[in-house]
């Protein structure tokens, strides 16, 4: 019999339904984690919800070996260490999207119709009708920033207002954007034209003040700005600046950079704030938690890996190849231009054929940066049809002699015209190296590192030109690859130095050489 301590606040379906198959279950939410795991040495399964699983959490736990995050964001636990135990975590991913849609919509109603002011005013025996003219949501233009399980729920909810919605994602292919309803367009064209602009994209460094100077100053004046997503996704700082020099734009947010008690930096800017309680609904913690059960019976009882996000290679396969092929996707996508990508075709060579399956999360976690990592193979499957884009793993039609080789055939869509990119690469004394990128053959250059990449038309001085701008900033050349593609009459210089590469001088060489492509990659 399995032991499962639930050490946090979360809806009774969980335990009641561990119970009824035969688990034994703890449920305590007052008494902390740390002194729990004391008094259940033999627990050997933990639900949490916000609770820090840390390596000291593991140790104390020795027969341990399964965690369940009851949401989608697992990052209070620690997967790696984790892993290194041999234990499985698992999330209960779109458990909380709708319950943040209608927050969304909660927060609009409550902004065009003053709620807040207007109970307060009201309650001190004010009648302030004048003052709290409001505006109607009906037939707005509403511009959804990411189109995931809570941008599709959002758009579900609001089609009962009649609205236009305008919505940008760039993973999203555009005729499934326009078959729920969303007309895709640019992120300038959504802040230049919305009334309301809701922001529904992960956190890090790829959206860390996303929403700029630039795009404030294109909002309409009286337009809403809604921020249910990440705490840092807006630059709140160009937002009190832009709000200070006279326009007039509402900030309406949910999110800070810590859920605690406690002033919130927002609070200067903001017009109406939450303390995260977007996925705060009965409903959704309800969800969660059954989710969250079953996830574990059908783990325990029928082997499904199929939630766990921290899963393993299996024995036989060399990790090196797990990560050349997120280092080729990677590749593929910059070398394209970072297109939106609507199919992928991979073809595995050697003995690589019989892991196919494996290499489908870390190609996700190249080809779109803002994937959820770690991924099972079927859920990272699933994670592709979501973003539109179709997925074949195959084994070659002949037997070219590429040994343990991976090619992957990039399609990206532009304008709808369809541009392909095709790589190549292979492990060499453990080393992840691209050989091929489309007709650029014999690179076999190590992916580790910072390397820099240049494609342009074949002429004599180019390498030259490279090696004097990287040297007037200080930086060496630790080894360099140069092929060329006589059909084409073009050449691919690929660098690797000894420190990384700004944007900016990156940028200023690919102008120089008059670069067909140029990007880096820093690994």
């Amino acid at each position: 019999m399995h032991k499962v301590l639930i050490p946090t606040k979360l809806s009774d379906v969980a335990a009641n339904t561990l119970k009824t198959a035969g688990y034994e279950v703890i449920q305590d939410a007052d008494t902390p984690l740390d002194v729990q795991v004391t008094q259940h040495p033999d627990t050997t399964a933990l639900i949490v919800r916000s609770e820090k699983v840390t390596s000291d959490i593991i140790n104390a736990l020795p027969y341990l070996k399964l965690v369940v995050r009851a949401g989608a964001g697992y990052d209070n636990i620690d997967i790696v260490y984790a892993r290194k135990k041999n234990i499985d975590v698992m999330n209960t991913p779109g458990a909380n999207s709708n319950a943040v849609a209608e927050e969304v919509m909660a927060l609009i109603l409550a902004h065009y119709r003053h709620i807040v002011p207007a109970d307060a005013t009201t309650r001190q025996g004010l009648w302030e009708k004048k003052k709290y003219m409001g505006h109607e949501l009906t037939r707005k233009t509403v511009g959804i920033i990411g189109l995931g399980n809570i941008g599709r729920n959002l758009v579900k909810r609001l089609q009962g207002f009649e609205p236009m919605l305008l919505g940008y994602d760039h993973f999203l292919a555009r005729q499934r954007a326009l078959n729920i309803g969303v007309t895709p367009t640019s992120i300038e064209d959504i802040f230049s034209q919305c009334d309301i602009v809701t922001l529904h994209v992960p956190g890090g460094p790829a959206t860390r003040n996303m929403v700029s100077t630039e795009l404030l100053n294109r909002m309409k004046d009286g337009a809403v700005l809604i921020n249910c997503s990440r705490y840092g996704v807006v630059d709140e700082e160009a937002l009190a600046e832009v709000k200070a020099s006279g326009k007039k734009i509402y900030y309406l947010t949910d999110v800070h950079p810590q859920d605690a008690p406690g002033e919130k930096p927002s609070a200067a800017v903001a017009d109406l704030m939450m303390p995260h309680l977007g996925a705060s609904t009965v409903e959704a913690n309800t969800k969660a938690a059954k989710r969250a059960a079953e996830q574990m019976i059908a783990y325990f009882s029928e082997g499904d890996t199929s939630c766990v996000v921290n899963g393993e290679s299996p024995i036989g396969l060399n990790p090196s190849n797990l990560l050349l092929a997120n280092l080729l996707a990677e590749v593929a996508r910059k070398a394209g231009g970072d297109k939106p990508i609507r199919r992928v075709d991979c073809t595995f060579y050697g003995n690589l054929r019989s892991y196919r399956k494996w290499f489908t999360a870390p190609i996700l976690e190249g080809l779109l940066p803002n994937a959820e990592k770690g991924l099972m193979p079927v859920a990272a499957e699933e994670s592709l049809r979501e973003h539109g884009i179709v997925f074949k793993a195959r084994d070659p039609k002949d037997d070219m002699p590429y040994e343990d080789s991976i090619t992957l055939n990039v399609a990206m869509e532009e304008n709808g015209e369809y541009h392909h990119t095709i790589v190549r690469g292979v492990v060499a004394e453990g080393i992840p190296m691209v050989s091929r990128i489309n007709a650029i053959n014999g690179l076999y250059v190590d992916l580790r590192g910072t390397t820099l990449f240049f494609h342009y038309k074949d002429k004599p001085g180019i390498i030259a030109i490279i090696a004097a701008a990287l040297s007037e900033q200080g930086i060496n050349i630790d080894n360099i690859a140069a092929p060329t593609d006589h059909g084409s009459e073009t050449a691919m210089t690929v660098i690797k130095t000894n420190k990384p590469v700004s944007d900016e001088l990156l940028s200023n060489i690919a102008k120089q050489i008059e670069a067909l492509f140029a990007f880096s990659m820093n690994h």
